[in-house]
């Protein structure tokens, strides 16, 4: 083979070398495109999984806000009933209080009406009394006018619940008598009890309203 033949194929060779590299890149390059695509399909899905996350939780948002206006608006609602309710019972509990006031001072004030319209006639009966006294010198008589008198007296007292308090001859009991003086004890008057009484003791309806002041053995 001459030196040309020889020039000639090695030439050859290396052309269809360089071909062949070529072609390899080529392949190489559009396996490269072809793998990268895929890559970028799936990178563009996420971008759109966030703007569809986003807009949901948007949603959800805007859903709670409603939720919590609604309930703050309800709230406000019950509030005001309330405290509109509050007021009245206060105002009702403000009118009751001074009705209750009033009707407390004027029982304060005119709670003996029912008493003093029963004494009444024992007055007149004092009156017509005196007026008689000052006509006859006859005292026998003027006493029996006031023993008259001081029975109505006394009866009508009883029957507004006014009692006289027993002491003379009875057990000394601090809960009826006040004992001012103290005597040595005998044999008719033992001790502890009450020997005389010097002021007489009432109860009004079982009430004591006045202490009988007495004289008490010891």
């Amino acid at each position: 083979m001459s030196k040309k033949n020889k020039k000639y194929m090695k030439e050859a060779k290396a052309e269809e070398s360089k071909e062949m590299n070529e072609a390899q890149k080529a392949q190489e390059a559009q396996e490269t495109n072809e793998t990268i695509e895929p890559v970028s399909e799936e990178s563009e899905q996420p971008e759109e999984n966030v703007e569809e996350n986003a807009s949901s939780q948007a949603d959800e948002v805007a859903t709670e806000e409603e939720k919590l206006l609604t309930a703050l608006s309800e709230a406000e609602a019950k509030y005001n009933e309330l405290h509109d309710k509050y007021l009245r019972q206060m105002a009702e509990f403000e009118n009751y209080r001074k009705r209750t006031l009033k009707e407390k001072s004027e029982l304060v004030l005119n709670g003996s009406a029912h008493l003093m319209t029963a004494v009444l006639p024992v007055l007149d009966d004092m009156d017509r009394a005196l007026e008689a006294m000052s006509k006859t010198d006859d005292a026998d008589s003027c006493r029996q006018g006031f023993e008259l008198i001081a029975n109505k007296f006394r009866s009508t007292l009883e029957q507004n619940g006014l009692r006289e308090i027993e002491a003379k001859g009875e057990p000394f009991d601090t809960d009826y008598h006040e004992a001012i003086a103290m005597v040595p004890a005998s044999n008719e008057m033992p001790k502890g009890q009450v020997i005389d009484c010097v002021q007489k003791g009432y109860k009004l309806n079982d009430r004591v309203i006045r202490h009988s002041k007495v004289v008490v053995a010891n």
